[in-house]
């Protein structure tokens, strides 16, 4: 059986998508950092923006495999910048009011907002990779398998992080490092079980 190879456009549509989604997320990032008071959040973000760098070059090197110009301009990419630049101003709004740990924890629904379209753009991403038997295929599954469990880290630790942090600002007892960061969870099943793991690591 032959496996469709899609709608081209709406494909390239998705990578020009995906590659504004990470130029924004290095600003995210960076705003986000400058946010962060909890020493071992803002370690792991870091890290994450080091690897949101890496991950723009490996879309850019897909770009110059498939032949797509990185400066081509799209409506959806147009919105994609804008959220990313809202986000921005989110956390800066947040900062400019004068409490550093309400501050961290807008920087933390920024991120996971920021992450969850990143995420799903991957996810497509290796979608179209399973689809396509042809040379794109390829191209896309090799940056895939290059990207893929950083993408769930990113978002599901940051997940962790804002619920901690949310619990302990309600004046409950939170478990930080998050459970997502101690098991190191790689997947929604093991998110999930994460935050089914947390009352037992309350205990201890």
């Amino acid at each position: 059986m032959k496996r469709n190879a899609g709608n081209t456009k709406q494909i390239n549509e998705l990578l020009y998508q995906a590659l504004e989604t990470e130029i924004g997320g290095l600003s995210v990032y960076e705003t986000a950092v400058s946010c962060a008071i909890n020493e071992d959040l803002k370690k792991e973000w870091k890290e994450y923006l080091e690897e949101t760098r890496t991950h723009q070059r490996v879309l850019l090197t897909v770009f110059e495999q498939l032949g797509l110009d990185p400066e081509t301009q799209s409506p959806g990419r147009a919105v994609v910048r804008h959220l990313g630049e809202s986000l921005v101003k989110a956390m800066k709004m947040a900062i400019s009011e004068g409490d550093p740990a309400a501050a961290q924890l807008v920087a933390t629904e920024c991120v996971v907002l920021a992450e969850t379209k990143d995420h799903a753009n991957w996810s497509l991403i290796g979608l179209i990779a399973d689809q396509d038997t042809g040379r794109e295929g390829k191209i896309l599954k090799q940056a895939y398998d290059a990207v893929a469990t950083d993408e769930d880290h990113h978002l599901y630790h940051t997940q962790g992080w804002s619920r901690e942090l949310w619990v302990e600002s309600l004046g409950f007892p939170a478990v930080l490092p998050p459970p997502e960061e101690v098991k190191q969870v790689e997947s929604a099943i093991g998110a999930s079980r994460a935050e089914q793991a947390r009352d037992k690591m309350l205990k201890h």
